[in-house]
């Protein structure tokens, strides 16, 4: 079982992405938009370089797991950064992919975790110096979030990290550091978030001129290159993470623990983008991948890109179907053994039968749900019926508008669903606030490469490990 523990978030708004392994986002997807998660169940059965100036100290070399946790790493703008600092995030970063945590993979993990922590130090001095508070209350809300998602009691989170190792601590200083950077990219853009009518006019313009022509949509994660001339450390690095993905390790939460592009606070998702807002490398790479792969390492310019495509399509043309759906979930107290169905599992069967004969409208199945507890959101989204796994689009795609599906049974509940409507639009078609959110994307990854740049350049960085 893993928590999905990361927070993401476009620099206005920041979503937390929790579920748990078996969560059916993850089920009923087999790509999916991070502006179209959902919780329903799945029936059983161009880069910059960003890396830190640094000055040598010395040479030491950390202990294993279980020595000393002290020992200073770094020290950055003279706050030091510390074994202990690193260990933790190596397992909030197992915890949160499942893996397990050994010296083996924390050896492999290191080095980019002690550059990621170090880019952490130094947009917590930022947000400190810009005098933006992050209060106990937002740190509050995204832990309850996670709680809420993953069917955890009240302050529940604490014991479950605290069984695998990991202080809570840790996670809050992510949170904090992911909420304030946020403002302080707000700060940063001012005026300048709003795109003007005149801006996304010239956006559409040059879309209708490309019409015809592929656009991918894409998720990424970068890991930069410290020197060009020895890149081992960061190509063994991505080559790991790359094993781990295609084990089943969440792209968007690996690419919000460890990429360094900016769309990592939106899990690595870049949206739809076309081929000539890319890397070289990176369009050939996924002009030949399937949908859904995990690219090899693509080497460009301060790093190492690993991409995965969710989506290919023809700019101007992409027919499709968006399903307007509501569910009713009922909660098992333990995971499913098939063979040996608890006695609230078996009435939670004939609970669920019970609301399937008598829901006969969507708002039927709302009110169901709510006395249910409403442990996932009546409302799940509209969806992209091309967009589910193959099993979900057998069952909604034939399902009658106002009738309940089967029981639809997982490891951690049943859930009955219901298609309110279904429309047919070509999905091509950007609205202005599409072409703005893209604009705005852009511009903020533009601005946090150069600000962080601007960081690394005044930091003062003492490095007395590597490893």
């Amino acid at each position: 079982m893993r928590l999905s523990l990361s927070i993401t978030g476009s620099a206005l708004a920041l979503v937390i992405a929790t579920s748990f392994a078996s969560c059916p986002t993850e089920a009923l997807a087999q790509r999916h938009h991070h502006k179209q998660q959902s919780d329903l169940s799945e029936p059983a059965d161009g880069v910059d370089d960003a890396r830190p100036h640094t000055k040598q100290a010395g040479k030491k070399v950390l202990p294993v797991l279980g020595e000393t946790q002290d020992t200073i790493i770094a020290v950055i703008n003279g706050i030091p950064l510390t074994r202990r600092d690193v260990d933790n995030r190596g397992r909030l970063f197992a915890l949160s992919t499942g893996l397990p945590m050994n010296e083996d993979v924390m050896s492999r993990m290191r080095p980019q975790i002690i550059r990621q922590l170090i880019d952490e130090r130094l947009r917590t001095q930022e947000i400190l110096n810009r005098h933006i508070n992050v209060t106990p209350e937002q740190i509050a809300a995204a832990i309850e979030g996670i709680e809420k998602r993953n069917g955890m009691p009240a302050n529940a989170l604490r014991n479950r990290l605290a069984q695998d190792g990991v202080s809570l601590t840790t996670l809050i200083d992510q949170i904090r550091v992911q909420i304030g950077w946020t403002q302080v990219l707000r700060q940063e853009l001012g005026t300048r978030y709003r795109m003007t009518s005149q801006e996304i006019s010239q956006r559409t313009d040059a879309l209708q001129k490309q019409e015809g022509r592929p656009e991918y949509f894409i998720s990424e994660i970068f890991v930069p290159v410290e020197d060009a001339r020895h890149s081992e450390t960061e190509l063994k690095f991505t080559e790991t993470i790359i094993q781990e993905l295609r084990k089943g390790a969440p792209f968007s939460i690996v690419a919000a623990q460890f990429s360094q592009a900016q769309s990592a606070l939106d899990g690595g998702s870049m949206g739809w983008v076309q081929e000539d807002s890319l890397d070289p490398e990176v369009v050939a790479m996924v002009r030949k991948m399937p949908e859904g792969a995990i690219s090899n390492p693509i080497k460009v310019a301060g790093g190492y890109v690993i991409a995965t495509v969710l989506g290919k399509r023809i700019i101007g043309h992409q027919p499709g179907t968006l399903l307007n759906v509501r569910q009713a979930f009922i909660p098992f107290a333990e995971h499913l053994n098939p063979q040996n169905p608890t006695p609230q599992q078996r009435q939670a069967l004939q609970t669920s039968v019970q609301i399937a004969q008598q829901s006969h409208s969507c708002e039927d199945l709302i009110a169901a749900n709510k006395k249910l507890g409403e442990v996932r959101p009546s409302n799940p989204g509209e969806l992209q019926l091309e967009r589910l796994n193959p099993q979900m689009q057998q069952v909604l795609g034939t399902l009658p508008i106002g009738k309940t599906t089967r029981p639809l049974v997982s490891e951690d509940g049943i859930a009955l669903l219901m298609v309110c409507s279904k429309t047919t639009k070509n999905f091509a078609n950007r609205t202005p606030s599409e072409i703005a959110d893209q604009l705005l994307n852009e511009r903020v990854e533009q601005t946090a490469r150069q600000l962080d740049r601007d960081l690394h350049r005044k930091a003062v960085i003492e490095m007395r490990s590597k490893t």
